[in-house]
């Protein structure tokens, strides 16, 4: 299983300025361990009430935009996956997180805001 998160650089900056109370940019001494953190924080899959563990590839900053890597050893499809995503919600209230998912039997995206913060996947 791949997942990529598109994120705006400033929000998740910003977002991790106000959780650390300090100025936080790529400058940062640990800017990849703290966007780690913050997005092992609040993004996260499970199945059977079990969850899935999500290895940390890496990330990339390019043009304001930072692309996210994780991967898990999960060969199920993905009918009946739990998602949890409140990336950024405590910052912007008015934040709108979108997942697409893909397998070989069905295709389709999730919305999460502020009040709806977990979603299943379904057939």
């Amino acid at each position: 299983l791949e997942i990529i998160h598109q994120l705006t650089a400033h929000d998740i900056e910003n977002a991790i300025a106000e959780l650390k109370q300090e100025h936080f940019s790529p400058e940062h001494k640990h800017y990849d361990s703290y966007i780690k953190d913050y997005v092992e924080q609040h993004f996260q899959l499970a199945k059977n009430k079990q969850v899935i563990p999500l290895n940390w590839v890496g990330l990339e900053l390019n043009k304001g935009k930072i692309y996210i890597y994780q991967e898990a050893s999960f060969k199920n499809n993905l009918s009946g996956l739990v998602v949890k995503n409140d990336l950024l919600v405590d910052t912007y209230t008015k934040q709108v997180n979108t997942v697409n998912y893909q397998d070989s039997e069905i295709n389709g995206s999730l919305t999460f805001t502020e009040s709806k913060k977990v979603a299943t996947i379904v057939k």
